[in-house]
């Protein structure tokens, strides 16, 4: 029976152990994207962790969806990517980059007006969060069908910039209601082209995404995260044959490609991510969700049932950098201050405390 703190091969690496931080937005960036040097020591402080999965980064100064968030698209970006990397191994760490393009989930004022781009013309609902309060989000552009490439090229290029800047990988963020999910949705995808209309063609461009980065930098350096039927942002698949059908025809479309791993969000005992599970075929990571904190319990009955190979945990990390060893020593766990989550300094950041309790 395989252990939470057991190692395990994941594609190209060897973990240590089966726990994964999970991407989270935090908003501490430059303005030019850069992720600055206290992002260093944040993730720095987790490098126990067996594998840190990094914030989102967009692959493109068009694909920012949020102030202050991090990119790999520029050499200034790249090179603060590499004091993060640098950071990491110093501590026998391993970090990958989850490449995010936010699609319509943005607003031009988050971006130096960049134009905002989505699988149909279809604003996402409520509201974002700009430099002059709460906007709506704008409507944005349905991509053209030949334009289409290209923007499966900004992966393909941010995951080569990953592997330049010294990061170990990256991850396919496929989920949370983003440009890929958009895609993924009937709800935010009414193309009538070859990137819509049925399960297959829906899932064309994820896979097409896969596809580039794999071939950039090889299959076993990228990961893919999902969260079917989450129905966030506005990316809603309510219609569970619909949905299996077109994560079946997902999976289907990246088997070749020998993927490190799936990330998953939502119950893992459920009847949709179990399937997925056993269609796969590689390491499975899981993430419960957001309906509360990970705990240790949680984390090691899913690596102990089968229901996963490694979980993820996010709020978990951020009060507690020494994660790993408090699950371990079955120690007290600290809890995180919501306010500052989301942009500031070092407070809520990398002053919480390392050490026994």
């Amino acid at each position: 029976m395989p252990d939470l703190f057991d190692p395990i091969a994941v594609g190209k690496w060897t973990l240590a152990n089966r726990i994964v931080m999970a991407p989270m937005t935090r908003n501490r960036a430059s303005a030019a994207g850069v992720p600055p040097d206290i992002t260093a020591i944040y993730y720095r402080q987790r490098a126990t962790a067996g594998l840190i999965v990094t914030e989102g980064v967009q692959p493109s100064a068009a694909g920012q969806g949020y102030l202050n968030t991090p990119g790999l698209h520029t050499p200034e970006q790249i090179e603060g990517w590499r004091n993060v990397a640098d950071a990491v191994h110093a501590e026998g760490g391993l970090i990958i980059a989850q490449l995010m393009h936010a699609g319509r989930v943005a607003h031009p004022g988050n971006k130096n007006g960049h134009e905002t781009v989505a699988p149909s013309a279809l604003a996402a609902p409520g509201t974002l969060f700009t430099e002059r309060g709460l906007q709506p989000h704008p409507v944005p552009r349905a991509l053209e069908t030949a334009e289409v490439p290209s923007v499966v090229e900004e992966f393909a290029r941010a995951a080569r910039a990953a592997v330049e800047a010294g990061l170990d990988g990256v991850e396919l963020h496929a989920a949370s209601g983003y440009l890929p999910h958009q895609f993924l949705a009937p709800s935010s995808n009414r193309r009538t082209d070859a990137y819509g209309g049925s399960a297959a063609a829906r899932a064309r461009f994820v896979v097409e995404a896969a596809e580039a980065m794999a071939a950039a930098i090889g299959g076993e350096r990228v990961g893919i995260r999902v969260s079917p039927a989450a129905n966030l942002h506005g990316a809603v698949e309510d219609d569970p044959a619909e949905t299996a059908a077109t994560y079946r025809a997902l999976l289907d479309g990246i088997a070749p490609l020998g993927l490190a791993y799936l990330h998953t969000i939502g119950d893992p005992a459920g009847p949709l991510l179990a399937g997925l599970r056993a269609c796969f075929g590689g390491p499975v990571i899981v993430n419960d969700g957001w309906h509360a904190m990970t705990d240790e319990p949680t984390a090691r009955r899913r690596v102990a049932s089968g229901q996963a190979d490694l979980v993820s945990a996010g709020r978990a990390f951020i009060a507690n950098p020494d994660l790993v060893r408090r699950w371990r020593e079955h120690a007290p766990i600290a809890e995180p201050d919501p306010a500052t989550f989301y942009g500031g300094g070092a407070r809520g950041y990398t002053d919480h405390s390392a050490g026994p309790e």
